[in-house]
């Protein structure tokens, strides 16, 4: 049987995540993996199964003071294990979830929700691949994705050309019902099970759609990346997510959701990155490093000077003013900064070993003073 997956894993998120991290990356995963989404797609469904049990734990508290104190095994052996099958709801039922975070502005979707203004449609996220080079100078790069959008046969209403949706019996067109429980002390509105929350029913259903006023298309558009953005970071595009959800909008009226395009930044064979500075590890030889030497570095812009001072040490950093990643606020350039590493040869001819084995003789008058208090130390501590 293969093993589960840690939850906060599944849900990428830290152990220290708050209930609302914890809500969004669940929401960004239930967008991604849905079977609504992905018909016929296994994986995508077991992805999307994973999901919901990891968000059904960690949720809520107590069940998930029992995962961080016992693990999977805590859960099942307390009985405690999620066993609710997200999978059955209805994509918008899932979403509905989140209004109290996310609201109307955020890929709520609005709806029959008693929320003000036009209806919105939900976000999406996609990533790109950039290289220190992009950051340096900004870039632009074309992004596939896929979306709903409103079906052109039946323009949204999911019901066959030529037919109507007719008035939803169970909530009389309102798309709301309310459940009650525990003896009628608490009551809750939800969205309609048998309309999903769009007040009509569709008796003949769309070919094109298959009565759910959406369907699933491919779509490219290229997005700019400006200068000296950071991993992590992404680029909102306005109005390239999806149409308001068919219960808000049947013909998707209101304010399409946006598509966030997330920046992972490829690792460089010499450079690491510090904020806006750059660090660079420069191998020197022992003679460089003890008589000094101007040395070629490489940089993002291409080659720099550099000087090396006589004695310096390994482990000696120097800064290059400018040679850095612009800031993505205000484009001012950080530095570089060039760390030094003293290389000693593996293999040394003959005359070279013995210049060496010459100079060594005069290393503790005139090389080491400084190092005299620790050897002092040492042969104290040794009984020297």
């Amino acid at each position: 049987m293969p093993a589960q997956r840690d939850y906060y894993e599944v849900l990428g998120v830290e152990k220290t995540a708050d209930a609302e991290e914890i809500k969004r990356a669940y929401r960004r995963l239930a967008m991604k993996y849905h079977p609504d989404r992905n018909p016929g797609d296994a994986e995508a469904e077991a992805r999307f199964k994973e999901a919901a049990a990891a968000y059904e734990v960690l949720a809520d508290v107590q069940t998930r003071q029992l995962y961080d104190q016992y693990g999977h095994e805590g859960l099942h052996s307390r009985g405690a294990a999620a066993t609710h099958d997200f999978s059955r709801m209805d994509i918008n039922d899932i979403f509905s979830m989140f209004g109290d975070i996310f609201g109307a502005g955020v890929g709520g979707g609005g709806g029959r929700s008693g929320r003000r203004g036009p209806a919105r449609g939900y976000d999406l996220e996609t990533e790109v691949t950039i290289t220190l080079d992009d950051v340096l100078k900004g870039c632009e790069r074309d992004v596939e994705f896929t979306r709903l959008d409103i079906c052109d046969k039946c323009t949204g209403t999911g019901a066959k050309p030529g037919s109507k949706p007719v008035q939803c019996p169970t909530c009389g067109g309102q798309g709301r019902v309310q459940q009650s429980g525990l003896g009628g002390m608490f009551r809750m509105v939800t969205n309609c099970p048998a309309c999903g929350g769009r007040g009509q029913v569709i008796r003949e259903f769309c070919e094109g759609c298959r009565g759910k006023g959406r369907v699933s298309r491919k779509r490219k558009l290229t997005v700019n990346i400006p200068a000296g953005i950071r991993e992590g970071q992404a680029v909102r595009v306005q109005g390239e997510g999806e149409p308001p959800p068919p219960e808000a909008s049947p013909a998707g009226e209101g304010i399409r959701g946006d598509l966030h395009v997330a920046v992972r930044v490829k690792g460089h064979d010499f450079f690491h990155r510090d904020g806006d500075n750059l660090l660079l590890e420069m191998p020197i030889s022992f003679t460089q490093a003890a008589l000094g030497a101007d040395l070629e570095i490489p940089t993002l812009d291409g080659a720099a000077k550099l000087t090396i001072p006589k004695g310096t040490q390994f482990g000696s950093a120097f800064r290059v003013s400018g040679k850095g990643l612009p800031n993505l606020r205000n484009g001012r350039r950080g530095d570089l900064v060039v760390g030094v590493k003293v290389e000693i040869p593996r293999r040394l001819s003959a005359k070279q070993e013995k210049l060496l084995r010459d100079f060594a003789e005069t290393e503790d008058k005139s090389v080491l003073p400084e190092s005299t208090g620790f050897w002092k130390k040492m042969a104290d501590l040794l009984g020297g």
